[in-house]
């Protein structure tokens, strides 16, 4: 989750922003007009680009050299932000299963061995007292 949060930290004022993504500031800001990007703000409402920003500029800028319009890079952008949430909740399930059959597994060994003390098969030699 660290490489997510380091990736999503806004470090990068709009000109620097803009000259690593290769475009012009007016370019992001209307980008972020359209809903193409959204910059988080200080507190003093200065734009703040983070590397997963930069990269969706980048993004947006390979899409359009290949001739997709704006609406056609939003609706791309759109379907991948939902594959990435479909991947997170995928990948939370199968967390998930590896809980429940480790646990599955603790609890058929717990039963083995119970088993095996029942039936005296254990390995102890238990002997009664007189």
């Amino acid at each position: 989750m660290g490489d997510r949060d380091d990736r999503n930290r806004p470090v990068y004022m709009i000109g620097v922003a803009a000259q690593l993504a290769g475009m012009h500031p007016q370019t992001l800001r209307s980008y972020e007009q359209k809903g193409l990007v959204n910059p988080q703000r200080t507190s003093g409402n200065t734009r703040m680009y983070s590397q997963a920003d930069i990269e969706r500029l980048e993004l947006i800028t390979e899409l359009t050299d290949e001739g997709i319009n704006l609406a056609g890079v939003i609706r791309i952008l759109d379907l991948q932000g939902r594959l990435d949430e479909r991947d997170r909740e995928l990948d939370d399930l199968h967390k998930k299963v590896r809980r429940l059959a480790d646990r599955v597994h603790e609890l058929e060994t717990r039963e083995n061995v119970a088993s095996l003390v029942r039936s005296g098969q254990g390995g102890l030699a238990l002997r009664r007292l007189p």
